[in-house]
C-alpha cells in the first residue's frame, strides 16, 4: 500500500479535477443546450459529459497515472492489466437525471490500486456539496464548495457518517434502474420487516452511495446492470465510512476487469 502522503496528494488532484469539471458541467446545465448523442449502446451523452472528461483528464495527467474514463477510448485488456495504480473515472454519473433536469447527478473520480478503489471523490454540482474518502482517509463532507479552497475542504469537511441513525430502516433504489426485480426484492423487505418499519429513498447517480456514507440510508441493494466507473469512488467513500460493500453473495467486488461490467452488489451501513 502506498503511504498515506501520496494518498493525500492524489487526493488533491482528485478534489480539483473533479470541482473544475462540475463547474463545466453546470455551465452547459443553465445554458440548456446539452448537445444530447445516443452512444453505441443507446445510452445518452451530453457536451456535459465530454467537456468534463477532457478537463478531468488534463488535470490528472500531473500525477502521471493511466487513465479510464468512460467517454474516452479504451486501453486493451492486455496493456490495463499490467497497470498498478490508475484512475477510474465518471466525469457525469447520471447522464439522464441531468437532462431531465434533476439535479441528482455527480463527478466521479476513483484511484485504483490495481482492482481495488483506495480512494474516491464525489462532487455533486448541482447541490455544490462534496464526499471523499478512501484507505486510510476517513471519509468525509464538505457543502458550499463554490468559493473554498481545496485545503480549505480537505480540513473543515465533516467526517461520515453525519446522521448516526434512521427511525426506520431506509433502503435505497436508483431512479433511472428501478426495475422489475429490484421492486419485488424491495418488497421481500417489507415482508420481512414489516412494511411500516421500512421506507425507501428513490435517488440518481452514485448519490445513493454517498447517501449510505452519510447515513441517510441504511441499505443500497442493485441488482441490475451497472459499469465499473459508475461505482467505484462512491465504493471508496463508502468503505472509508464503515460501510459493507459486497456482491450480491458477500464478496469483494473487483476493478479493472475486460468487460467493466460489475455484478448485482449491495452496499449495508454498519451501525
Amino acid at each position: 500500500m502506498m503511504e498515506n502522503n501520496n494518498l493525500n496528494e492524489y487526493l488533491k488532484l482528485a478534489i480539483n479535477a473533479a470541482l473544475h469539471a462540475g463547474r463545466k458541467i453546470m455551465d452547459v446545465y443553465r445554458s440548456g443546450n446539452l448537445g444530447v448523442e445516443q452512444k453505441s449502446d443507446l445510452s445518452p451523452v451530453t457536451i456535459a459529459d465530454k467537456a468534463a472528461s477532457k478537463i478531468i483528464e488534463k488535470l490528472l495527467n500531473s500525477s502521471g497515472l493511466p487513465y479510464l474514463s468512460e467517454e474516452e477510448l479504451f486501453s486493451s485488456f492486455e496493456e490495463r492489466s499490467k497497470w498498478g495504480l490508475f484512475w477510474c473515472v465518471d466525469p457525469l454519473d447520471g447522464t439522464k437525471e441531468f437532462i431531465s433536469k434533476s439535479r441528482d447527478f455527480t463527478v466521479n473520480i476513483a484511484l485504483i490500486d490495481k482492482n481495488e478503489p483506495i480512494l474516491g471523490v464525489v462532487y455533486l454540482p448541482a447541490f455544490d456539496c462534496l464526499y471523499f474518502g478512501g484507505k486510510g482517509i476517513a471519509s468525509r463532507k464538505y457543502d458550499q464548495v463554490k468559493n473554498a479552497s481545496v485545503s480549505e475542504i480537505i480540513e473543515n469537511s465533516f467526517q461520515l457518517p453525519i446522521k448516526q441513525s434512521n427511525e426506520k430502516f431506509v433502503m435505497i433504489g436508483s431512479h433511472s434502474h428501478l426495475d422489475d426485480k429490484t421492486k419485488a426484492y424491495f418488497e421481500t423487505v417489507f415482508d420481512e420487516r414489516g412494511r411500516g418499519n421500512v421506507e425507501i429513498l428513490i435517488r440518481g447517480s452514485s448519490l445513493k452511495m454517498c447517501m449510505i456514507a452519510e447515513g441517510l440510508a441504511d441499505y443500497y441493494p442493485r441488482l441490475s446492470h451497472i459499469m465499473e466507473w459508475d461505482i467505484a469512488a462512491g465504493h471508496a467513500i463508502c468503505e472509508a465510512a464503515g460501510c459493507q460493500v459486497t456482491d450480491w453473495n458477500g464478496n469483494r467486488l473487483t476493478y479493472n476487469k475486460s468487460d467493466f461490467f460489475m455484478p448485482w452488489f449491495k452496499i449495508i451501513r454498519n451501525h
